[in-house]
């Protein structure tokens, strides 16, 4: 039976040199959460905390708040991206992610590489990965440059080459950020397309997104997170109803 665990999730991010450049270190840190002094007044940023969640077969999740509340860094953790300071993360089921950043990304490798090492993150043997990599080829249609760098490829080639690799599997836990985008109109469409038959063949589904429409067509519970936290878990309605209200006040 698939199921997706958190259990006690707490994460901070380090703040170095935060004297006089405190500001564009905490920028750079591109996380939200409640900033923290020691007792050695070394800052940090409580980027999760104490985050429980229990998702089981047929649960689609969507992740609602504002910026900086926790969503994207908790799906980072989801995926083995991030390493927890306390708490643990436990599965049953492949995993897979559709979000900018995938972990086994490496710039100064090529297209076919980066396959073998995204695939390998999340599990794939090399005889799956290998029957997967025409499919990839055809889909993302960079043609020549599979054999480039990505440090080479512009912010569209890159997003197509993701999104292809990230589709190519066959998740039972799909983790998604709704930023991730697909390079052009032409080919968004074309990627319209693939990730419903995508969401169809999860078990589990987690969506960080903005967006109420998408929440409400894709999701069957919700969580509100604030400051790195679970402020309530519920219906998808009740959810964004209060996160509606706090928007208001």
């Amino acid at each position: 039976m698939t199921f997706l665990k958190v259990d006690g999730v707490s994460l901070e991010f380090p703040i170095y040199d935060a004297g006089r450049s405190f500001r564009k270190s905490l920028l750079n840190a591109a996380v939200g959460g409640v900033i923290r002094r020691n007792e050695a007044k070394r800052v940090s940023v409580a980027a999760l905390d104490n985050v429980s969640i229990t998702l089981k077969q047929g649960d689609r999740l969507g992740l609602i708040g504002a910026n900086g509340g926790g969503k994207s860094t908790l799906l980072k953790v989801m995926a083995g991206v991030y390493a927890p300071d306390r708490g643990e993360v436990t599965a049953e089921g492949r995993l897979s992610c559709l979000f900018a950043g995938l972990p086994g990304i490496d710039e100064f490798d090529n297209a076919y590489r980066n396959i073998y090492s995204v695939c390998r993150f999340f599990g794939m043997s090399k005889e799956e990965i290998v029957e997967k990599i025409a499919s990839i080829e055809e889909f993302c249609e960079l043609g020549d440059y599979m054999s480039m760098p990505l440090r080479t490829y512009s912010a569209g080639m890159m997003a197509r080459l993701t999104f292809a690799i990230a589709t190519s599997m066959d998740p039972e836990i799909l983790l998604m950020d709704e930023g991730i985008g697909a390079g052009d109109a032409r080919f968004a469409h074309k990627a319209k397309a693939r990730i419903d038959n995508y969401l169809g063949k999860a078990h589990i589904v987690v969506l960080a997104s903005h967006s109420s429409e998408l929440i409400r067509e894709i999701c069957n519970k919700a969580v509100l997170m604030q400051a790195g936290r679970i402020i309530e878990f519920g219906t998808v309605e009740d959810i964004l109803e209060m996160h509606a209200r706090m928007c208001d006040v």
